[in-house]
């Protein structure tokens, strides 16, 4: 098998959203592990592990836009109103 690629990284993070973002970091983990720690595929695609891992706690992966204000009705049914760019602690 060949190299894996920054093509292939995106490829897998390219459609990551909150649900699916810690088993997609897993497989970008298995794609590059057999790659040297200063490879820059390797490097790369540990940058994208940790947005995936940031992902996993947000509800959005856009980077445009205001939070859901909490006076929106249902509100409490919202698992997370937290932006990609905003890492949340889960309680």
């Amino acid at each position: 098998m060949t190299d894996p690629t920054i093509a292939d990284v995106d490829a897998l993070v390219g459609p990551a959203t909150p649900h699916f973002a810690y088993q997609l970091r897993a497989r970008v983990r298995e794609l590059v592990r057999d790659l040297d720690e200063g490879h820059a595929v390797r490097r790369y695609a540990e940058e994208k592990m940790e947005l995936l891992d940031r992902l996993g706690y947000a509800s959005s992966k856009a980077e445009e836009g205001g939070r859901e204000p909490r006076s929106r009705p249902g509100w409490d049914e919202l698992p997370s109103s937290a932006p990609l760019s905003e890492r949340v602690t889960p309680q």
